[in-house]
């Protein structure tokens, strides 16, 4: 097997190494192109390029495979545990009993924030996006820990990670809880994970919301099957602010930054969105689907297709399932499913979608999942930040823990004017 490609112009020549990664990949080491041949690529959008090598997750889209650290997703629906994931993405392995008790209590103890940041959440008008606080109080958080701002070694990362992922959901339930005008609950010591923050944010003074177990699994899977997705548009930008050696809470304030985009996290309410239009204007599924068809039409189908699965998202088969298991469990008659079902079903059968690869993917079933427990469209994304956490807190660990980084500096090729002088003011 060739080991290099050997690529030449103008009587310049660089000898490329082949990188092969643990699954088969095989990349072209271009990192000395313009230094040896003048020469850089041009690759918008990045979908040709790798940036890095990482041993976090591994997605092959043609086979619709997802693992993390080797596992693959389907192996964490049983008994879910959004903890003991967070833990494996950042260490790079299942945490033994005594390490996911002990971690579990640094998540329960780190659960309140300073009493000092209350006032912060007051400073954010009623109309404030929730995306926008939680990237700001993220920052904010760092002010009160800055002793943890680049962890030298596993114990401290431990201790930031339990920080920022026990802090993140009492950010997502003051946030909740602000732009409604209602009290802060605080934490309850004697809950889990997610039960906390449904608690965090559903309670009321003397009135304590009851939290089943099914919801808590569900908001665990939900969790899970967002902690990590390789190198997407967020945990790219993790990564790259990052690189300069910022420290881990400002990294991944950005990640949230990015996240906000409708073309990213914002994605499962675009499909709830598409589903409240086909319900309320009267369409039927079959009708929304030949809209989506038509070239004239600016009707398109939310909640399929994915920029890197060409096969059906692994995700969106354990949350179809999960969905149907919550809406039974709350009794719930949701009309928005119904037509998700059967829009489903006629994408699944039709040539048209069939032959393009568009299959559901994860957002096609979340929202109606956060929908339906009770949380609002505008907090979909903040839910997205809770679950992606992890994986931004493993990535820029990663990167930290490796000498060989490099600060990210992409080139560009230039299309602007061309040796142009300078007009005074009067001249122009």
């Amino acid at each position: 097997m060739t080991s290099t490609i050997s690529i030449s112009i103008d009587g310049k020549t660089c000898e490329c190494p082949m990188i092969i990664g643990s699954e088969g990949e095989r990349a072209l080491d271009i990192s000395h192109l313009r230094a040896a041949t003048g020469l850089i690529t041009l690759d918008p959008g990045y979908g040709n390029t790798g940036s890095c090598q990482s041993a976090i997750t591994y997605i092959d889209g043609e086979k619709g495979i997802l693992r993390y650290r080797g596992i693959p997703i389907q192996e964490f629906v049983e008994h879910p545990n959004f903890v003991e994931v967070a833990w494996l993405l950042i260490f790079g392995r299942l945490p033994k009993k005594a390490e996911l008790a002990r971690f579990s209590v640094r998540l329960t103890d780190n659960a309140h924030l300073h009493e000092a940041m209350k006032h912060n959440f007051e400073g954010f008008p009623a109309t404030a996006q929730p995306m926008a606080i939680t990237s700001a109080m993220i920052n904010t958080i760092g002010c009160f820990h800055s002793e943890l701002f680049l962890p030298r070694d596993d114990p401290e990362t431990e201790e930031a990670a339990a920080r920022l992922i026990s802090k993140i959901r009492t950010i997502a339930a003051f946030t909740y809880r602000k732009v409604r005008g209602l009290p802060y609950i605080y934490a309850n010591p004697r809950l889990r994970y997610c039960a906390n923050l449904l608690h965090m944010m559903f309670s009321m003074p003397y009135d304590e919301h009851v939290i089943d177990k099914e919801i808590e699994d569900a908001m665990n899977l939900i969790f899970i099957l967002h902690a990590d997705h390789e190198q997407n548009c967020s945990t790219s930008t993790v990564r790259m602010v990052g690189s300069s050696q910022a420290n881990l809470f400002a990294s991944c304030a950005a990640g949230v930054c990015a996240l906000w985009g409708p073309r990213h996290g914002g994605a499962n309410v675009a499909v709830l969105e598409m589903l409240e239009r086909i319900h309320q204007g009267g369409l039927t599924a079959e009708k929304y689907i030949e809209l989506a068809k038509r070239k004239d039409s600016d009707v398109r189908l939310m909640g399929f297709g994915h920029r890197v699965y060409k096969n059906y998202d692994p995700r969106a088969r354990i949350l179809q399932k999960t969905c149907e298991k919550v809406l039974k469990k709350l009794k719930i008659k949701d009309p928005l499913l119904d037509i998700a079902r059967k829009l489903e079903e006629l994408a699944l059968n039709d040539s048209y979608f069939v032959e393009r690869k568009l299959y559901p993917n994860v957002d096609f079933y979340s929202g109606i999942i956060l929908r339906a427990v009770g949380i609002p469209t505008n907090m979909f994304t903040v839910m997205f930040v809770i679950g992606r956490l992890p994986g931004w807190i493993a990535h820029w660990k990663e990167q930290h823990d490796d000498p060989t980084t490099k600060i990210a500096r992409p080139r560009q090729i230039y299309t602007g004017l061309v040796n142009q002088h300078y007009v005074p003011l009067d001249q122009r």
